[in-house]
């Protein structure tokens, strides 16, 4: 056995996941000790999924009050500002949009560590039942029978008391043959009180591959419902995004919807994951004692104790039957060795039956050594560590960052159910803006998408021809001059009125008391707000 065995203790996060208060539903406090057969013990763990689902109900709570306020305080835009802010709705996105990403990534590595401590776990349950199975295969070869069982072994029993009849009636005349005869009965019925003592392994048999099977089917399906969510997230955080990129209102109110679900099955998760590491935390504190409890009525405390923990110090329950196993069929292969010697010169029909014996006999000897070596506690010790390496450091660790997962999804959704409610309002008050402008002014994108499509309107040429493009003038066409009877000087005075740059513009309009169509919405009241007087300046500057 060796010195160096690396015992098992318990992770710290385990330690911190079992000091979770355990609470009833009548919330009452209980015991921590791990007894999922205890009702009470179950409603501790339902009262950590009603506590995220409080959780969920206080973050809709939230939401619901946010856009209540959004709704009924919405705060008028200044009339000076055609822009709406929009740096709050961006930075929201940005900010959903790194959380979803480190949720995800998150997400991702607690999905693996769990489901790589439990492919431990049932890697190891599978071990320990092919030690079992072995030793009760070895236990059916015995010719003297490991167990009291029927079928093969209560053939091969009756096999070796067949010989023994025989080859009494054969040496009936020899009274010493006999004698040897019947001290072989006695000690083989001495084996098999011995190996009774092993009866208990029977009554603790269990099919630890039936339970990996189920625990692997479940890991599956759990495993694959994670991947399914965490990819769930990233495209409803993608969708999101690109909606307010391109402004699209009805890909904006779908991703609401979806993010609302989202949330709530984030929650969902929590809930669950935290009731589960909380669970297995609690028994990873003290497995052994769960196990000893479990097993106290079906095998004795000593053999469990010795798989358990496996240390020199503790001595195999097991040596003293398989040692008085060994020195029987030491003794009975010398005592048939003798037989065959001198007995088959002097009964030759008695050879076969001798040579049948020490078959059973060898063949006895080698399962005895299997068996010696599968009932040593360093096999199943190691399969037990290994699986409890599996569930409490792996698998717990995996929880808890799947809860951090569910924490940090949680948060990027309200984030972004925060911002797309500010984003639909803003589209929605850009499109009024648009449908408020005159379609006859130049300055409206409308009207200018209008225009090009118009060809009533492709013979317009531009009313605003500024000073910074004179250099390209010469390939204009500039329009006929009109007839008109205004003086140079108040259209140069005009031209300087209103922004200081000449115009080609219809300059008898400019005693009409109106101001030309091309100016923009502040030209024209500018020009309109002007007395008598001001619009007279022109003939008074031509006439001096």
């Amino acid at each position: 056995m060796s010195s160096d065995r690396v015992d098992y203790i318990a992770p710290w996060w385990t330690y911190w996941l079992h000091n979770f208060p355990h609470i009833n539903l009548r919330f009452q406090p209980i015991d921590k000790t791990f007894q999922p057969e205890d009702e009470n013990y179950q409603q501790s763990l339902i009262f950590l999924g009603c506590v995220a689902a409080a959780g969920l109900g206080l973050n809709l709570l939230c939401l619901a009050i946010y856009l209540s306020c959004l709704c009924c305080c919405r705060k008028e835009e200044e009339e000076e500002s055609k822009k709406p802010n929009s740096c709050c709705v961006t930075w929201s996105a940005v900010a959903a949009g790194l959380i979803t990403c480190v949720a995800v990534g998150v997400g991702f590595y607690g999905n693996s560590e769990t489901n790589d401590g439990v492919y431990q776990m049932t890697y190891s349950l599978y071990n320990a039942n092919h030690t079992l199975g072995g030793v009760d295969s070895l236990g059916i070869t015995l010719p003297f029978g490991l167990k009291q069982v029927s079928g093969t072994m209560g053939n091969m029993r009756s096999g070796l008391h067949q010989h023994l009849a025989r080859l009494d009636e054969i040496f009936a005349t020899r009274g010493d043959y006999v004698q040897t005869l019947q001290f072989m009965q006695q000690m083989a019925d001495n084996v098999i009180k011995q190996l009774l003592g092993l009866s208990d392994w029977e009554k603790a048999k269990v099919d630890l591959a039936s339970i990996a099977d189920q625990s692997a089917t479940i890991e599956y399906y759990r495993w694959l419902t994670y991947l399914l969510l965490l990819i769930l997230d990233l495209i409803i955080c993608l969708l999101a995004c690109l909606g307010l990129a391109k402004q699209s209102r009805w890909l904006l109110t779908t991703m609401m919807v979806f993010g609302v679900l989202t949330l709530v099955l984030s929650w969902t998760s929590l809930g669950a994951d935290l009731a589960t590491a909380v669970g297995t935390s609690d028994f990873c504190i003290s497995p052994d004692k769960y196990i000893m409890s479990k097993t106290k009525d079906v095998i004795s405390a000593d053999i469990v104790h010795y798989y358990l923990y496996c240390n020199q110090t503790l001595s195999n329950p097991f040596q003293q039957p398989l040692a008085i196993f060994q020195r029987s069929l030491t003794t009975m292969q010398i005592q048939i060795q003798g037989l065959l010697q001198f007995a088959v010169p002097l009964f030759p029909t008695a050879e076969r039956d001798l040579l049948g014996i020490q078959h059973l006999l060898n063949s006895s000897e080698a399962s005895l050594h299997q068996l010696t070596a599968l009932l040593d506690c360093r096999g199943l010790n190691k399969d037990y560590l290994d699986a409890m390496v599996g569930v409490c450091y792996d698998g717990v660790e995996g929880v808890l960052y799947l809860c951090l997962f569910s924490i940090l999804a949680a948060c990027a959704f309200t984030v972004m159910l925060c911002a797309i409610p500010r984003a639909w309002r803003q589209i929605a008050c850009r499109e009024q803006d648009y449908d408020d402008m005159d379609e006859e002014d130049p300055f409206n994108p409308r009207a200018r998408r209008l225009g090009s499509q118009n060809p009533d309107h492709t013979n317009m040429h531009s009313f605003c021809s500024y000073s910074s493009s004179m250099g390209s003038q010469t390939s204009l066409h500039p329009p006929a001059p009109a007839v008109s009877n205004a003086p140079m000087s108040e259209y140069m005075n005009h031209t300087a009125l209103f922004g200081g740059n000449p115009r080609y513009e219809n300059v008898p309009l400019i005693g009409r008391g109106s101001p030309p169509p091309s100016y923009s919405p502040t030209m024209r009241a500018t020009y309109l707000s002007m007395t008598e007087e001001q619009r007279r300046h022109f003939g008074n500057d031509f006439q001096a």
